[in-house]
Order: structure tokens, then sequence, then C-alpha cells
């Protein structure tokens, strides 16, 4: 892995079932089991979904027009089953983007479907990894008894 390709997070419990994911960059998000306001691991891969595809979206609809409204829904169904375990189905990534009137409104809604396409079928990291899957090693590291 190149400096260029490879990707981190560290997750630190802070007590049974909350967590804070920090990124090198130093930002932190709350992660837990959903019996409070933090994030449940199923929501924060829903805003990833998204938030991806957001990004992707925003910046190449942005370029003609700032759109009046940009908001993202994510949804699906958690399941569980005796084949496949826990998983989510049925994932659904639904767009509400306005642009004001005009030539550049009207280039940058004739650039949205082109863009959510493109975003899905190639640019967006995180639903091309979901969707075309990928193995996950889980390994324990090697840890010593505290003193």
């Amino acid at each position: 892995m190149s400096e260029d390709t490879f990707r981190s997070v560290e997750i630190e419990r802070t007590k049974l079932g909350q967590y804070v994911v920090r990124n090198v960059r130093g930002g932190s998000i709350a992660v837990g089991t959903g019996e409070d306001g933090s994030f449940t691991p199923v929501e924060l891969l829903l805003a990833a979904i998204g938030g991806c595809t957001a990004v992707d979206v925003d910046y190449i609809t942005s370029r003609r027009a700032e759109p009046t409204r940009f908001s993202v829904a994510v949804t699906g169904d958690k399941i569980r089953d005796e084949t496949g375990g826990n998983r989510m189905q049925n994932l659904r990534v639904e767009f509400t983007v306005t642009f004001p009137e005009g030539a550049d409104g009207d280039k940058a809604r004739e650039a949205l479907p082109r863009s959510l396409q493109q975003s899905h079928d190639r640019l967006c990291t995180v639903s091309r990894t979901v969707e075309l899957g990928t193995p996950v090693s889980i390994v324990e590291a090697a840890a010593s008894p505290e003193d």
C-alpha cells in the first residue's frame, strides 16, 4: 500500500458500548449502540454511502450552479437471516436537489442524472465497495498485560 491509497481510522472504547472514532486529520465521531445520540455502526455505513455519493454529485453539479437545496436520504432494512447473518438490504440513496432558475441552473439540472450515475457506477468508493464486495480481515494485535 502506498501513502496515496492507504486510509485508516482508530476506534477507542470510552465505556461499554461507547466508542470514539478518530481520523488522522483530528476529526472524531461518537459511535455506540443507539441508546443515546451517538451514531450506530449501521448508521455510519448509511452515512458513508450517502456522503460519498453526495460529495461526487455536489462537485460535479456545483461547477454549473450552486444548489438552493441539496439533501440526501439513505435508507435500508437491517435483517437477520440464517444463511447470511446480520446484514443490510434494500439500500436506497435518494437525492433532493434543486438549482436556481436560469441557464446555469438548467446546466446543473441537466448534469444531475449523469452525475448520480457516474457516482454509482465508478466514483463512490464506499458504495462501489459494498456492491462489489471485498473481504474483511479481522485480526488480534499482540497486547501486553497492564502493569
